[in-house]
């Protein structure tokens, strides 16, 4: 018998998903309609990956719980609840799918901050000719905190524009071949204090959420500028804000937010310096195709018994290298 596919989706189905139903019993669910469904699935693809409705609607006998959860994003932080991380189940992500689009849109967000950008489309919208100069990225150190897939990416792209990179992560190590240099718990101060900008690439868990408080904004060299496309929750938000209009930082570029949509009412949308843009850091042309592409990959591998791609360590709350492409029996 062919295993029950569960697909939570809300605003779009996953694209050529006639794949999908070749090879598993499919049944498409919105959030309403997942606590119906999910009981007794063997599998559920969260195609709607930011959705609490996985959590509220887990089954409460384990026997009913799906046997493997794949999320349709790199971050599983909705995803790590203890009924799901206390199970058997298996749970994976798209790590790869977003790695490089990411990595271009850091490059390009510390170059419009760099380049004043913004500035230039305002005065060309009042018609106003005013040369000015700007900063130069090449020479400039950046700290790219995070140390995975979409970190290490972004360190191999601002290193070929010729910046100075090094990496901040939960250990230390010299000779990294993406990051040179990776700073641990005890050597961050002081590479927060040498850091023209510093990138936030980590993924949501207990120990990152909030890492970036009022302490870490002012261990920051004055005049540098933040840079986050991981979540927005490792900011400390309402301390951000201050160190913005205060003008300790020149600047930030912010991608995710502790709520989003970002509120109207936020000081983040008209702070000077500050670029504000809509959770898409990842989201390029045909870019649900290649998850979709990834998700039928994971599934002919589990229909086949072979090991899957991006296993998640559920205690620590992403994929790392010893924890990839196990879980091959199920």
């Amino acid at each position: 018998m062919a295993d029950r596919l569960i697909v939570l989706h809300k605003d779009h189905l996953p694209p050529n998903r006639d794949r999908f139903e070749c090879l598993a019993e499919t049944v498409y669910v919105t959030e309403e309609e997942l606590p119906l469904f999910l009981p007794g699935a063997d599998i559920l693809l969260a195609w709607w990956p930011l959705s609490p409705a996985v959590a509220a609607s887990w089954p409460a006998d384990p026997a009913k719980a799906p046997r493997w959860v794949h999320v349709a994003a790199a971050g599983v932080d909705p995803y790590l609840f203890p009924a799901l991380t206390g199970s058997p189940t298996v749970l994976t992500n798209s790590r790869g799918v977003y790695d490089e689009p990411i990595a271009e849109y850091v490059l390009g967000l510390i170059l419009c901050m760099a380049k004043d950008f913004p500035g230039t489309s305002e005065h060309q919208r009042r018609r106003e000719w005013r040369p000015r100069d700007s900063e130069r990225i090449g020479g400039r150190s950046v700290l790219v905190w995070g140390t995975g897939a979409v970190g290490r990416a972004s360190a191999r792209l601002l290193r070929a524009a010729g910046m100075r990179v090094s990496g901040a992560g939960r250990t230390a190590r010299t000779a990294d071949p993406d990051f040179g240099t990776v700073h641990g718990p005890t050597s961050l101060r002081a590479a927060l204090g040498e850091a023209d900008y510093v990138v936030l690439a980590a993924p949501l868990t207990p120990a990152t959420r909030g890492m970036v408080d009022a302490s870490v904004l002012a261990a920051m060299r004055p005049g540098a500028r933040l840079v986050n496309v991981g979540r927005g929750p490792l900011v400390d938000e309402q301390a951000l804000t201050d160190a913005l209009a205060d003008g300790r930082l020149a600047g930030a570029a912010l991608d995710v937010f502790t709520q989003e949509p970002l509120p109207a009412a936020s000081p983040l949308w008209d702070l000077p310096g500050v670029i504000v843009s809509p959770h898409t850091a990842g989201e390029v042309t045909d870019w649900r195709g290649d998850l979709a592409d990834l998700f039928l990959d994971n599934l002919t591998r589990w229909i086949d018994g072979r090991p899957l791609h991006n296993v998640v360590d559920k205690q620590l709350g992403y994929v790392t290298d010893g924890s990839a492409d196990r879980a091959a029996d199920h």
